[in-house]
């Protein structure tokens, strides 16, 4: 989250310019904006995911499932390596979206020290029905670009 409300202008940029040659104003103020718009693109994100109770974390866990059908054995660590998330939140996601029966954690018969995860019939019923608004608020977003 990038927590800067009110952005520098250009002359405030300038006094760091003119102590630090390295800073280019036009490529600072880009970024700047950019982190910005993302940060309050998340929030937008974070308040729609609640209307499902879900959080980004649960979300993008139950995307990376359902677009990989094919692979039988996913596991936390298959979770772990697609996600920027550490393992323990996404255990602790697991075990909230297991609860609502959005995912299925079963032993994984290749190796019994590890869980298959699975998304049930509900978690891809739920996911596709979060998805046209979510796809509405990208969209949006791109269109106020």
């Amino acid at each position: 989250m990038f927590f800067l409300k009110e952005l520098p202008t250009k002359k405030m940029m300038q006094r760091y310019a003119d102590k630090f040659p390295e800073m280019d104003i036009d490529k600072t103020d880009a970024v700047l904006v950019m982190l910005r718009r993302a940060s309050l693109f998340i929030r937008k994100l974070e308040a729609y995911f609640m209307t499902y109770n879900l959080s980004q974390t649960r979300f993008l866990i139950l995307i990376v499932l359902d677009r990989e059908p094919d692979q039988e054995d996913f596991v936390i660590s298959d979770l772990v390596h697609r996600l920027d998330v550490s393992k323990p939140v996404i255990s602790n996601s697991l075990k909230s979206l297991e609860k609502e029966g959005l995912v299925s954690v079963v032993d994984c018969e290749s190796d019994g020290r590890a869980k298959k995860i699975l998304i049930t019939e509900l978690g891809r019923s739920r996911l596709y029905e979060i998805l046209p608004g979510y796809y509405e608020l990208v969209n949006e977003e791109i269109d106020e670009a």
